[in-house]
């Protein structure tokens, strides 16, 4: 089920509750509550997503661990696409928990320029 993200300085930003709940986590939040970031945490947010590490992220996608564990699996489907259409580039390339924050790091800045906060859930 998707979460939304409102805000009256910005647009609606809708992501999937899986990574919502990845990213409010870090915050010490929850997606399956409604809830609100304040004005005033909103830097401590943003600092929080933009040090994000994929290497030290257990659940991100780009952690090594997941990364070995999935060499075995690509390298089987390489194989069988040779006969197949070239697959386009990124589609089987992981998306970090880093990468998924940038829309949301782009929101809380927008809010935290208008001097709004952000909900969720309601």
């Amino acid at each position: 089920m998707p979460v939304t993200f409102k805000s009256q300085a910005t647009g609606n930003l809708v992501m999937l509750s899986a990574h919502a709940e990845a990213l409010l986590k870090l915050l010490g939040k929850t997606a399956a509550q409604p809830g609100i970031l304040e004005v005033a945490d909103m830097p401590h947010a943003l600092s929080t997503f933009r040090a994000l590490d994929p290497d030290q992220l257990p659940d991100s996608p780009a952690s090594p661990n997941t990364a070995q564990a999935g060499e075995g699996t690509h390298a089987a489907d390489a194989e069988k696409r040779q006969d197949d259409k070239p697959p386009v580039g990124f589609q089987d390339e992981p998306v970090s928990l880093r990468q998924r924050a940038a829309p949301f790091i782009r929101l809380i800045e927008q809010a935290q320029a208008g001097g709004k906060p952000i909900v969720w859930g309601v």
